[in-house]
């Protein structure tokens, strides 16, 4: 079983990128689980064409003990199996309690044993890398870790801050930098910039990924971009990423 991290800005197209991915490798033959570590719970939606998975948290909160495997597991497009940590009513506790609830119960009640994913994937929100939120780089649960941002200035300052954050694990056997994903914006010096974030961090940029009108067309269908133009130049270049991404993980597709 292959664990990777996906972390980035709010913004970013860090859960779009993820669902096409997880879409692209469900189509190569792996089994996928994708789990939203965001207190919006939206990171499968596209997958769910636009239903949501009920949160981890919420079900917790209401189940305490009583909390069944099949009570947080929906499945989506192309047989990817979807989780939603979630979070607490807005100003209420802390949001990353909703990750470490759900992934401390995923593990309690053998998800993976269960479930047998090729692939996990964790989609985290990267603004603030603290408690909860960097749980997946630190808690054993990912390998790699793989940042996506964008040429804009806070897009580069996140990055860098998910990136030190990585880097400061480093010694402990904690997850690894598997390296950059560039979500165009067409913005002046893009290419250069992130490349200078990636020499500064010792990694490189994995992939790139163009300023797409399909995907925001596919998102309107509330659908992934792999499920409505399975034949578009930009499927294409999820597809490529996505096996570059398991590549990097020491495994070939």
């Amino acid at each position: 079983m292959i664990r990777i991290a996906v972390y980035g800005k709010g913004g970013i197209g860090k859960s779009t990128t993820v669902s096409n991915v997880a879409a692209a490798l469900s189509e190569m033959g792996l089994k996928v689980m994708q789990i939203g570590c965001d207190p919006k719970a939206d990171s499968t939606i596209l997958l769910r064409h636009g239903e949501a998975v009920p949160a981890v948290l919420d079900l917790y909160n209401e189940k305490k003990q009583t909390l069944k495997l099949d009570d947080m597991i929906r499945i989506g497009y192309n047989g990817v199996i979807c989780v939603e940590a979630g979070g607490p009513t807005p100003g209420l506790g802390c949001a990353g309690r909703g990750i470490i609830t759900a992934l401390e119960k995923l593990k309690e009640l053998g998800a993976y044993d269960v479930y047998k994913p090729d692939v996990v994937l964790y989609d985290v929100l990267g603004d603030v890398v603290c408690g909860g939120f960097s749980m997946p780089m630190r808690g054993g649960y990912a390998d790699k870790v793989f940042i996506i941002t964008s040429g804009e200035n806070m897009a580069i300052h996140a990055a860098a801050n998910i990136a030190m954050a990585v880097d400061n694990f480093k010694n402990r056997g904690y997850a690894e930098l598997g390296g950059l994903i560039l979500n165009r914006r067409d913005v002046p010096r893009e290419e250069e910039k992130v490349e200078e974030l990636a020499d500064d961090f010792h990694t490189d940029v994995i992939g790139i990924l163009s300023h797409s009108d399909q995907v925001i067309l596919a998102e309107e269908q509330k659908k992934t971009l792999m499920e409505c133009y399975p034949e578009s130049e930009m499927a294409e270049e999820y597809r490529v990423l996505a096996k570059q991404m398991y590549r990097i993980c020491g495994e070939e597709i």
